[in-house]
């Protein structure tokens, strides 16, 4: 009889090792396929809050946050790519050089929770940044991707227009806040079990077989 698995996947949009953790979880729970039925929340967590409409440069803001140099920004690029390669998905860094405001992508993925389309568009938003080189804070976009992925184009205009859910997504990073998390991925199973980071898919799988088996 398959189980049923309630994950919470906090995350950012511009989070490339949320891209890895991500992909690692879905082929993880390809692997353990019928055992478990699995029921997932992306939940918002911002890497850069208070970051301006116009964004920053990738490589200046690394430099200034983490004091990253030019070589170790690279060595982390390529690991990425590397690791993303693995996973089947093709992060393009040549289009790529900005990095945005994703408050608003995050009101939106609110919604399309309550519409049943919430991960399509994750998806779609995490293609649109890292493989398309797009900017996730720009309404036309977001409008765009919302309806690509079966969403209603005007609706996702109007919600995008307005502070419709500003307030729920901000309690939701509140909540995840005063629990703890302050860094993406934190993926949450059964709201008990946490596992932190880009890990690799049998960390996933193993520890998915273990939270159902207890």
């Amino acid at each position: 009889m398959s189980k049923h698995l309630r994950i919470d996947f906090v995350s950012d949009i511009s989070c490339p090792w949320c891209v890895i953790g991500l992909k690692s979880l879905e082929e993880a729970l390809r692997r353990v396929g019928g055992d478990v039925t699995a029921d997932m929340h992306f939940q918002p967590f911002e890497l850069n809050s208070q970051m301006g409409a116009a964004g920053e440069d990738i490589a200046e803001h690394l430099r200034q946050k983490y004091g990253a140099d030019p070589e170790q920004f690279e060595r982390s690029r390529e690991a990425l790519r590397a690791r993303g390669e693995e996973l089947g998905f093709k992060f393009q860094m040549g289009k790529r050089n900005r990095i945005y405001n994703t408050f608003d992508a995050h009101r939106l993925l609110h919604w399309a929770e309550l519409e049943g389309r919430q991960h399509a568009l994750k998806e779609a938003l995490f293609d649109a940044y890292f493989a398309a080189g797009k900017n996730p804070s720009d309404h036309e976009l977001l409008a765009n991707i919302a309806a690509e992925v079966g969403l209603d184009r005007a609706r996702a205009g109007q919600i995008l227009a307005s502070q419709e859910y500003a307030q729920e997504v901000r309690e939701r990073e509140r909540f995840y806040l005063e629990h703890g998390i302050h860094a993406v991925p934190a993926v949450i199973f059964n709201e008990r079990h946490l596992i932190q980071g880009g890990q690799p898919v049998d960390v996933f799988e193993r520890a998915i077989r273990q939270i159902i088996a207890s």
